[in-house]
Protein backbone atom coordinates (compact mmCIF):
# COMPACT_ATOMS: atom_id res chain seq x y z
CA UNK A 1 0.00 0.00 0.00
CA UNK A 2 1.08 3.51 -1.17
CA UNK A 3 1.95 6.42 1.45
CA UNK A 4 0.18 9.55 1.37
CA UNK A 5 2.44 12.40 -0.04
CA UNK A 6 3.60 14.57 2.45
CA UNK A 7 2.45 18.44 1.87
CA UNK A 8 4.09 20.96 3.18
CA UNK A 9 1.44 23.42 5.16
CA UNK A 10 1.76 26.70 3.42
CA UNK A 11 3.54 28.06 7.21
CA UNK A 12 6.00 25.95 6.72
CA UNK A 13 6.39 26.88 2.82
CA UNK A 14 6.49 30.09 3.77
CA UNK A 15 9.33 30.37 6.81
CA UNK A 16 11.71 30.66 4.59
CA UNK A 17 11.21 33.12 2.56
CA UNK A 18 9.36 34.63 5.68
CA UNK A 19 12.83 34.54 7.09
CA UNK A 20 14.72 36.35 4.11
CA UNK A 21 12.02 38.81 4.57
CA UNK A 22 12.95 39.97 7.64
CA UNK A 23 16.73 39.85 7.55
CA UNK A 24 16.69 42.05 4.51
CA UNK A 25 14.52 44.51 6.27
CA UNK A 26 16.89 44.63 9.28
CA UNK A 27 19.65 45.25 6.61
CA UNK A 28 17.89 47.68 4.96
CA UNK A 29 17.46 49.95 7.79
CA UNK A 30 20.88 49.10 9.18
CA UNK A 31 20.49 46.62 11.98
CA UNK A 32 19.75 47.31 15.47
CA UNK A 33 22.41 49.89 16.00
CA UNK A 34 21.39 52.64 13.23
CA UNK A 35 17.30 52.14 14.07
CA UNK A 36 18.86 53.09 17.81
CA UNK A 37 20.33 56.30 16.31
CA UNK A 38 18.13 57.12 13.95
CA UNK A 39 14.97 56.01 16.42
CA UNK A 40 15.56 55.37 19.54
CA UNK A 41 18.41 57.52 21.25
CA UNK A 42 16.28 60.35 21.00
CA UNK A 43 14.52 59.07 24.08
CA UNK A 44 16.99 56.36 25.20
CA UNK A 45 19.96 58.54 24.79
CA UNK A 46 19.23 61.01 27.57
CA UNK A 47 18.02 60.61 31.11
CA UNK A 48 16.03 63.78 30.19
CA UNK A 49 12.94 61.98 28.30
CA UNK A 50 12.49 59.77 31.26
CA UNK A 51 13.15 56.50 29.04
CA UNK A 52 15.60 53.88 30.58
CA UNK A 53 19.50 55.44 29.33
CA UNK A 54 21.49 52.65 26.82
CA UNK A 55 24.21 51.77 28.90
CA UNK A 56 22.85 52.68 32.55
CA UNK A 57 22.57 48.77 33.98
CA UNK A 58 20.27 50.12 36.75
CA UNK A 59 18.17 51.64 34.35
CA UNK A 60 17.87 48.63 32.37
CA UNK A 61 18.48 45.72 35.07
CA UNK A 62 14.50 45.33 36.02
CA UNK A 63 13.66 45.61 32.33
CA UNK A 64 16.15 42.86 31.16
CA UNK A 65 14.85 40.56 33.89
CA UNK A 66 10.97 40.42 32.63
CA UNK A 67 12.67 39.04 29.47
CA UNK A 68 12.82 39.78 26.14
CA UNK A 69 9.59 38.54 24.84
CA UNK A 70 8.22 41.26 27.05
CA UNK A 71 10.72 43.98 25.52
CA UNK A 72 9.67 43.27 22.40
CA UNK A 73 5.83 43.52 23.25
CA UNK A 74 6.32 46.84 24.76
CA UNK A 75 8.40 48.40 21.89
CA UNK A 76 6.53 46.98 19.46
CA UNK A 77 2.66 47.78 21.14
CA UNK A 78 3.76 50.55 23.11
CA UNK A 79 3.70 50.85 26.84
CA UNK A 80 2.23 52.92 29.58
CA UNK A 81 3.78 52.64 33.67
CA UNK A 82 4.63 53.89 36.48
CA UNK A 83 7.82 55.45 34.87
CA UNK A 84 7.00 56.75 31.98
CA UNK A 85 5.72 55.29 28.36
CA UNK A 86 6.78 53.93 25.42
CA UNK A 87 5.39 54.83 22.15
CA UNK A 88 4.66 51.69 19.84
CA UNK A 89 7.63 51.51 17.62
CA UNK A 90 9.72 53.87 19.10
CA UNK A 91 7.05 56.60 17.56
CA UNK A 92 8.13 55.00 14.13
CA UNK A 93 5.21 53.30 12.35
CA UNK A 94 7.46 52.70 9.00
CA UNK A 95 9.42 50.14 11.53
CA UNK A 96 8.11 45.90 10.79
CA UNK A 97 9.21 44.01 13.98
CA UNK A 98 12.07 42.64 13.34
CA UNK A 99 14.07 45.84 13.06
CA UNK A 100 11.99 47.25 16.66
CA UNK A 101 13.23 43.84 17.81
CA UNK A 102 17.02 44.18 16.31
CA UNK A 103 16.92 47.89 17.91
CA UNK A 104 15.75 46.26 21.33
CA UNK A 105 18.42 43.42 21.54
CA UNK A 106 20.94 46.12 20.70
CA UNK A 107 19.39 48.19 23.47
CA UNK A 108 20.17 44.95 25.83
CA UNK A 109 23.40 44.17 24.57
CA UNK A 110 24.81 47.40 25.21
CA UNK A 111 22.79 48.04 28.88
CA UNK A 112 23.93 44.55 30.27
Amino acid sequence: MASAPVVESATQAEAPAAAAVTEASVAATGGGDQTYQKTCAMCHGTPAMGAPVVGNKDDWSARIAQGKDTLYKHAIEGFSGAKGMMPARGGNPSLDDATVKAAVDHMVASSQ
